[in-house]
């Protein structure tokens, strides 16, 4: 097992403070304030076009800002140099060297800059990532997890005090993806590097990151531990950004100092915690996600602490093996998606049934944003969806 000791020597916190950056005709970054504690494994989440890119080419000196300063370590280095900076990046091209063996490769950088005992550090570096054994293949011999794993090594042995990741799975199969998610989340918290995770995948960021900031048109939405983003989600944009969420326009009609009161225009009734909302007045949005929902064939007891709509029709039946979606057309509130586990074999309803939905009061959250068009809405904001609909590069 190597010491992984050595490679946490340089770890540093990065702060951006008032960072602006402006093409021309737009401004793809506005006003970012971050920082990202020494050590964590933090993700930037966002859609084609919101600055995520743009954000991680500038802390790497690709980019220059247009406002504000950029720190690593309590260092300015807004003014250095790509090579000046204490940054390594690993690419979704992995960006091997063809004709050089792996251990060559990791070495590679050590080498340039003469630092002792390269080809030692090298193996510590491929012993981490478990690829020591393939030390003298060429990368066409490897796989695509196994280069990805090369490029790692390579960025890792150079000791930086920050290490950013664009997007560095994506050219990987969903099985590997997932394998890869796993070993990338180990290797950080073995050699205690602070990382920087630039992504659109949803998934990949609440896996391996400890904090994720969702970035929308240059600004962060939202930001926080991966849990808390799903659970409560501030905007209309997190709530469907991050998964699915069946989203209403409700009426405040009352309350206590616990709870909110809420009818839809239906007249029925939806209860929420006064804490787990952003507004208490008016028109608000509140929401729930589908898999917090259970559908009831007949009517359920009205019951304290949990909220009731219908009857309701399905209307689309999506059977997906480890659960079953179900859409439920409810008049006065809109189409409604509910997630059913499979625990039994079969649906539990069909297409065409009548029924009710349940869920408890605690799983809604209410929404800083302005009322919404339609009775209901449900939304899931795909990747290709967004990227096709942004007209501003990354």
């Amino acid at each position: 097992m190597v010491d992984t000791r050595s490679f946490a020597e340089a770890g540093a916190d990065l702060e951006l403070v008032g960072i602006q950056k402006r093409f021309p005709g737009f401004t793809a970054i506005e006003n970012l304030d971050l920082k990202i504690p020494a050590g964590s494994f933090f993700a930037l989440l966002g859609p084609s076009g919101c600055g995520k890119t743009t954000t991680l080419r500038l802390v790497a000196g690709l980019e220059d800002p247009s406002v504000g300063r950029i720190l690593i370590g309590g260092q300015d280095v807004t003014a250095l140099k790509p090579h000046q900076r204490p940054v390594n990046t690993v690419f979704q091209s992995y960006a091997l060297f063809p004709h050089m063996s792996i251990l060559e490769n990791v070495a590679f950088g050590l080498k340039r800059r003469r630092i002792a005992d390269p080809i030692g550090k090298a193996h510590e570096a491929l012993q981490l990532v478990e690829l020591d054994h393939v030390a003298d293949r060429k990368p066409a011999q490897l796989s695509g997890g196994q280069q990805q794993r090369v490029a790692l090594a390579r960025a890792v042995v150079n000791r930086p005090a920050l290490l950013l990741l664009d997007e560095p799975l994506g050219a990987l199969d969903l099985k590997l993806r997932r394998q890869m998610q796993q070993e990338l989340k180990q290797i950080q918290q073995e050699v205690g590097l602070t990382f920087l995770h630039v992504t659109h995948d949803q998934e990949e960021a609440m896996t391996m990151a400890d904090t994720v900031a969702v970035m929308n048109k240059g600004r962060i939405e939202q930001m926080g531990a991966p849990e808390d983003l799903y659970e409560l989600p501030r905007t209309v944009f997190v709530a469907n950004f991050l998964g699915k969420s069946n989203l209403f326009a409700v009426q405040v009609s009352g309350g206590t100092d616990q709870m909110i009161q809420t009818a839809l225009p239906n007249g029925a009734a939806i209860s929420l915690p006064r804490s787990r909302s952003e507004r208490d007045s008016g028109t608000i949005t509140i929401g729930v996600r589908p898999e917090k929902l259970r559908l009831h064939r007949e009517a359920p007891t009205d019951t304290a602490g949990r909220n009731l709509l219908g009857p309701g029709r399905i209307v689309d039946v999506s059977f997906i093996g480890v659960s079953t979606e179900y859409t439920v057309e409810v008049p006065g509130a809109g189409q409604v998606e509910v997630f059913s586990q499979n625990v039994e074999a079969g649906p539990a309803a069909q297409l065409g049934d009548e029924v009710w939905l349940s869920w408890h009061v605690e799983h809604t959250f209410g929404l800083a944003d302005d009322r919404l068009e339609t009775g209901a809405l449900t939304a899931d904001f795909s990747t290709q969806a967004i990227a096709a609909q942004a007209e501003l590069a990354e």
